[in-house]
């Protein structure tokens, strides 16, 4: 009789974010991702709850790629016990090496802000971990290439596989005593500006794949064009153009295009700003790792020439105080943190700026807010008046649209006899249940939040 093979979706059930999920078997446990929570308040107050598991039983933890929303509990796990290895692709390690120790800086930072300005309902505000936690638990990491089958305690055995989205995102192969689960991590575009388009499954018993965009298709627009239009009508009338970015893939994307459009003398030769040291350090790695993506060392060095990095606390500062024309990329993408929130306090209430997102605003963010109207946006406590102008360009995603995932999925060798939807909203998730069924006859079910499944 083969010993029950049991996987419980702890995280991405209902939302995009706080990817998790554990895989028993035997008397052994492996993690797959481990996400933070973000977007609303009952949503994040998740990454405080107790654990349905004690990390220090864990065998081993995996990582599909290095975004927050799936590496971002990292170093709190670690606080908890966990201190085994923490499996990835190369390119998602040297990503985790930027993102975790930002990450609990920001914390850090947050709390001492809301302690100083006594906005926060905690007294004190404490981060979840601090930066020093991140540092630590980077130790743990073990980087593996995509041809290499890595062997976990108890028989199991994972496989990474290429799936586009940023650098080092991987789907991941689970198989034990011959059952197979894939799980698609986030799942690139078929003609992404920058990454190569996502390597078919291989077979498969069982299917957990992203639903980000489950219900939509990306807008069939010319990028170029849009960012050109907003920053020509911006700088006409004086005003800064201010762009949320990822820190990881979109701040890049952006770069890329911004040099295209200043070659082509299609936008005015303006100071273009990185402030971000987690973008501006996710860029040299971007630029040093160019065979694992579409631009070439020479189309790195001229983003890199037109590009001012904005590294200090006094150079962001200063940065917040020029009033000429300019643009400037700053991270988060989604406004929930970071440097990009002093701008917006200076530059949301000028009528000659704009702000432009670049992608998925998740339900509870600011960016969500901005991008629906919201004609006020509390900051550090404080209300801002919306006067400039506010765009998203979804069209700048790093995530297939469902079409684009159904033909990934059609032309994989995967044929699954059940795929479970997450990273989804609840109507993304459930319409992608429906494609899936109706188009490629699979069976499928949307999974809540702390279920579990025997496969």
């Amino acid at each position: 009789m083969s010993s029950s093979f049991r996987v419980q979706f702890i995280g991405a059930t209902g939302t995009v974010t706080g990817s998790k999920y554990l895989l028993s078997y035997g008397r052994h446990r492996v993690l797959l991702d481990c996400g933070l929570f973000q977007g609303i308040k009952n949503v994040r107050r998740r990454n405080w709850a107790e654990l349905p598991f004690q990390p220090s039983e864990l065998d081993a933890v995996l990582l599909t790629h290095a975004h927050i929303d799936h590496s971002g509990y990292l170093p709190a796990l670690m606080k908890q016990g966990y201190h085994k290895e923490i499996y990835c692709s190369e390119g998602t390690k040297a990503l985790c090496k930027v993102l975790l120790p930002d990450a609990g800086y920001l914390q850090e930072e947050d709390a001492k802000y809301a302690n100083k300005k006594k906005f926060s309902r905690h007294q004190p505000a404490e981060p979840l971990y601090t930066e020093e936690d991140a540092r630590k638990v980077l130790r743990q990491f073990k980087a593996q290439s995509f041809a290499e089958p890595v062997q976990l305690p108890g028989g199991m055995t994972a496989e990474f596989f290429p799936v586009g989205h940023i650098l080092g995102a991987s789907a991941i192969r689970l198989t034990y005593e011959g059952k197979r689960i894939t799980f698609s991590g986030d799942v690139g575009r078929s003609d992404d500006l920058i990454m190569y388009p996502p390597k078919p499954l291989p077979a498969s018993d069982y299917l957990v794949v992203e639903s980000t965009y489950g219900d939509r298709r990306h807008e069939d627009v010319d990028e170029h064009q849009v960012i050109a239009d907003i920053i020509n009508r911006t700088a006409a009338r004086g005003g800064i153009v201010l762009m949320p970015a990822f820190a990881v893939g979109r701040a890049q994307m952006v770069l890329h295009i911004l040099e295209q459009l200043r070659q082509q003398q299609r936008i005015p030769t303006m100071p273009i700003y990185l402030n971000s040291p987690m973008a501006i350090r996710a860029t040299e790695i971007f630029f040093d790792l160019h065979e694992q993506h579409k631009l070439s060392r020479e189309d790195c060095q001229r983003m890199d020439d037109i590009t001012t990095y904005v590294k200090t606390v006094e150079e962001s500062i200063e940065l917040n105080n020029r009033k000429y024309p300019a643009v400037i990329i700053s991270a988060s993408g989604m406004a929930s943190g970071g440097r990009v929130l002093h701008h917006l306090k200076t530059l949301i209430g000028d009528p000659r700026n704009s702000v432009l997102f670049l992608g998925y605003q998740a339900a509870g963010t600011r960016g969500d807010a901005l991008t629906h109207g919201a004609d006020h946006v509390k900051i550090h406590g404080q209300y801002f008046p919306v006067r400039a102008e506010v765009h998203n360009l979804q069209a700048l995603s790093s995530h297939g649209d469902y079409v684009e995932i159904i033909d990934w999925l059609r032309h994989s060798s995967c044929q699954p006899k059940q795929v479970f939807i997450t990273h989804g909203e609840d109507c993304a998730a459930d319409a992608m249940r429906l494609k899936i069924e109706d188009e490629l006859g699979w069976r499928a079910q949307v999974p809540e939040y702390l279920q579990s499944v025997e496969l």
